[in-house]
């Protein structure tokens, strides 16, 4: 496995209240966890505090494949960071920063060791380009 973590990041038009909500709640994550309109996100739950589980399955609208995402928070500052580690043992964090009433958030996570670095760093950026969309829409 590569050692070396991937960052994204992308600058939301939105306070760091509303970016953090529709990042952590279930009933937003639902609406953009995923990379492309023919992929869904059907549920999501999150106990956010250290310790806590979050979880949300991933699958092709057509059912051809699909995926439970499951990590544990390492540590929780409410509207400011957070830290987990996933199911095979990698890590990533997420930060939110306030830029001049924007939130710039940047996502670092360690790579896996199956696909190439920069289809994960796409595909994890498709994401976020999503929840960017879903968060300024609504």
């Amino acid at each position: 496995m590569d050692s070396k973590q991937i960052t994204i990041q992308a600058t939301i038009a939105a306070d760091i209240k509303k970016a953090w909500d529709y990042y952590t709640d279930p009933q937003h994550i639902i609406k953009w966890n995923f990379a492309t309109d023919d992929w869904q996100c059907p549920w999501a739950k999150n106990d956010m505090r250290p310790g806590g589980k979050y979880s949300a399955r991933m699958e092709a609208k057509d059912g051809s494949f699909g995926f439970e995402f499951e990590a544990i928070y390492d540590t929780v500052v409410d509207q400011k960071n957070f830290s987990y580690t996933m199911g095979d043992g990698r890590k990533a964090t997420v930060s939110f920063e306030n830029k001049d009433n924007k939130t710039l958030v940047v996502v670092s996570f360690d790579p896996e060791s199956q696909n190439p670095i920069e289809m994960q760093r796409g595909g994890w950026q498709a994401i976020l380009d999503n929840f960017k969309k879903y968060t300024e829409a609504n």
